[in-house]
């Protein structure tokens, strides 16, 4: 019987960019995007960019948005990101235009291979179609695709893609009815 065996974890194969360059985001990610107390959106664009982010026009970040690489992620024009909205992008996020992320979500791009010993890391991309609204304090896991228009509802958690003008909802979130935009 296979028992975990975290002395052989290794992922010596993900190397998220230049070692000086992540350690001068951490500093940048702590002092303006953490820091409840940095309240200009546009600062944080413009360091976001900086750190080669790929940002559309009219993006709102809010207080306390922890960020992991910039230079994994891409926002369209006019999108909003919440207050501690956690991007935990080990892989690419694209985040659409006319998005709203809510407070206190989650886009995680990592998980780990129960079914390995060494608990190996599992990288996948995340994609937030233009339109779509990920609830408050919901969890988007790796691979997942949110299309157009879609809604990740309050509190829930996307396992697997979720379809354009839909409203899914739950742990793990199913489809609960259809999106009618007036």
């Amino acid at each position: 019987m296979l028992k975990t065996d975290l002395s052989t974890y290794n992922n010596d194969w993900y190397q998220p960019g230049n070692p000086l360059k992540r350690l001068s985001w951490y500093v940048v990610n702590a002092l303006f995007f953490v820091n409840p107390l940095n309240l200009s959106s546009g600062l944080k664009v413009l360091l976001l960019k900086m750190f080669g982010a790929k940002i559309g026009k009219g993006v709102v970040i809010k207080p306390g948005v922890n960020i992991k690489y910039p230079w994994k992620l891409t926002i369209g024009d006019f999108s909003w990101i919440g207050e501690k909205v956690w991007i935990d992008n080990l892989g690419e996020v694209t985040i659409g235009s006319n998005v709203c992320v809510s407070q206190g979500v989650m886009l995680l791009c990592g998980n780990h291979n129960y079914k390995k010993p060494s608990f190996d890391l599992i990288v996948g991309n995340i994609t937030v179609e233009d339109g779509a609204w990920v609830g408050a304090k919901s969890v988007v896991c790796p691979g997942i695709v949110l299309k157009e228009h879609s809604v990740l509802a309050v509190n829930s958690v996307a396992t697997r893609d979720l379809g354009a003008n839909g409203i899914y909802q739950g742990n793990p979130a199913v489809l609960v009815r259809n999106r009618i935009i007036e």
